[in-house]
């Protein structure tokens, strides 16, 4: 059974995101995925929705508990692909994932599900999904993140910024269609993930650094301008 966790979500000030990701950086590890100089790396998600973009309207009318679906890389890496179910009740998320090969990733994007054998598990729940659910690919989302991680309470803080949309390319590993900017200017996206309880000192940073809590939903946003 999937673990809730905690998921709070910030809007914040590029300055004031330095200046806590330094404090965050003394008591806090970076992330494993970590490829630039400045710590961050880049994802990019593929997500589905049916055709009545049933995901993208639950999430705007603030529907209590909604699931979505989405394919995820890191750094370009067609080594490393990901399936992914985010489950939402109020504010706290929960998520099942799998990895997935680049061969399965072809004949999803090439909706030749029937051919994809030996499906078990979260696979074999998406396929069904797509079959009765006519899931089709709805938008990418691209991004940097810097993520400082913390072992009690598996507390995870983020900060995304450089977020931007492909309209109508599907395909994760084309890097050749347009991508089109969706970020706040002067801003970035922080989010705060944790457990049972948030430890004091962490909470105490946090609370001293101007920001305002959203729902913010890169999805949405991406999904909203298409």
């Amino acid at each position: 059974m999937s673990k809730y966790r905690h998921e709070l979500k910030f809007k914040i000030s590029n300055s004031a995101a330095e200046v806590l990701k330094h404090k965050l950086s003394l008591i806090m590890n970076k992330d494993k995925f970590a490829k630039y100089k400045d710590g961050s790396y880049t994802i990019k998600s593929l997500y589905f929705d049916d055709r009545e973009s049933t995901s993208y309207y639950e999430k705007i009318d603030g529907v209590l508990y909604r699931k979505k679906y989405r394919i995820r890389i890191y750094n370009d890496d067609d080594r490393f692909i990901r399936l992914e179910k985010k489950m939402k009740h109020n504010n706290l998320t929960a998520k099942e994932q799998v990895l997935i090969s680049k061969e399965i990733y072809s004949k999803i994007l090439d909706g030749r599900i029937n051919d994809i054998n030996d499906a078990e598990g979260l696979l074999e729940e998406f396929i069904n999904e797509i079959k009765y659910k006519s899931l089709v690919p709805s938008i990418i989302v691209d991004y940097h993140r810097t993520a400082y991680t913390y072992q009690i309470s598996d507390v995870r803080i983020t900060f995304d910024s450089n977020i931007k949309s492909g309209l109508y390319n599907y395909n994760l590993f084309e890097n050749n269609s347009p991508l089109y900017s969706v970020d706040e200017i002067g801003k970035q996206v922080m989010e705060v993930k944790f457990n049972e309880i948030l430890p004091l000192h962490i909470a105490n940073l946090l609370q001293d650094i101007p920001s305002c809590r959203e729902a913010v939903s890169k999805f949405a946003i991406c999904r909203g301008i298409k």
